[in-house]
């Protein structure tokens, strides 16, 4: 009994980790295909494995598997990331979580509710991270960060340099910033 309590329970948390939060901040249909097949996915595995003989050990070498095997196959950010590994546990969680319903259920909660929260997109809302390609080499830091302060209008927290071309005459940086209260305006208005 406790098993289809879970199940439900896992059809609810992943429909509101995946469709709830993830997709309608994020809007990717690729990844939401994902994180709901994986996790359907490895509640069945898992359900098998907590109704065998097997350890806890195999669902958990099962999970970093699957992990691996999806990670490398296409380049995802850290924020889908953590929606990838908290679709994973959800779905491990409910599959061996059957002996104790209370502790599962609120621990299906608890990454469900962690992810809503952490990737609100209030909280942290005035801190941006950005690939930008500047049409010049800029060798010396401090012109550098000047140069994408103007551009970005804000403040540059840090500025890392991935590619310097002097041949092609173009800098590829990596820029954590905060836009200033007047861009901020600006895009809202």
């Amino acid at each position: 009994m406790n098993d289809l309590i879970l199940i439900g329970i896992d059809a609810i948390a992943i429909a509101l980790l995946a469709f709830g939060i993830y997709f309608r901040r994020h809007r990717r249909r690729d990844l939401l295909v994902a994180f709901v097949g994986v996790n359907i996915g490895v509640l069945a595995v898992s359900l098998v494995l907590a109704s065998a003989t097997a350890s806890i050990g195999v669902g958990l070498g099962l999970f970093g598997v699957l992990s691996i095997i999806r990670l490398r196959s296409t380049e995802i950010s850290q924020r889908e990331v953590a929606y990838y590994f908290a679709s994973l546990a959800i779905g491990l969680v409910a599959g061996l979580g059957g002996a104790n319903l209370p502790v599962a259920c609120g621990l299906i909660a608890l990454v469900v509710a962690a992810m809503a929260v952490i990737d609100h997109p209030g909280l942290l809302a005035a801190h941006r991270q950005q690939m930008v390609r500047i049409d010049r080499a800029i060798v010396a830091e401090t012109e550098l960060v000047a140069h994408l302060e103007e551009i970005l209008g804000g403040r540059v927290h840090r500025a890392t340099v991935v590619e310097l071309d002097l041949i092609d005459d173009s800098t590829l940086v990596d820029v954590r910033w905060s836009p200033t209260s007047a861009a901020r305006l600006a895009v809202a208005a």
